[in-house]
């Protein structure tokens, strides 16, 4: 079994949102990057963020 990468939260700090340009929330548990402002939900996949629009999971 592979165990999965962790995401370095040091990232964050330079991380914005590619379509608000506003800071990232870390949502552990889905390991996602949530920007509210745009209503996106970037997915982190094997510990790197997928920071593509068209990736993203569009918030409720």
């Amino acid at each position: 079994m592979k165990a999965e990468v962790e995401f370095d939260r040091r990232m964050l700090e330079a991380l914005i949102c590619p379509q608000t340009r506003t800071t990232l929330v870390y949502e552990p548990e889905a390991q996602e990057l949530v920007s509210k402002a745009a209503a996106l939900a970037f997915p982190i996949r094997n510990g790197i963020p997928v920071m593509l629009i068209d990736e993203a999971r569009v918030l409720e």
